[in-house]
């Protein structure tokens, strides 16, 4: 089970890729700023 982050917490190492094949590592990308990360589900 995933551990549950909360406010203040510090992003976990987190890679994606995006969709023109790029990958971005989430902590490094967001170094020294604040962010707000939002996760919903959809029917795709």
């Amino acid at each position: 089970m995933a551990k549950q982050l909360n406010p203040g917490d510090l992003f976990p190492d987190y890679t994606v890729q995006l969709t023109d094949g790029r990958t971005v590592n989430i902590p490094q990308e967001l170094r020294g700023e604040y962010a707000v990360i939002i996760f919903y589900r959809g029917i795709w």
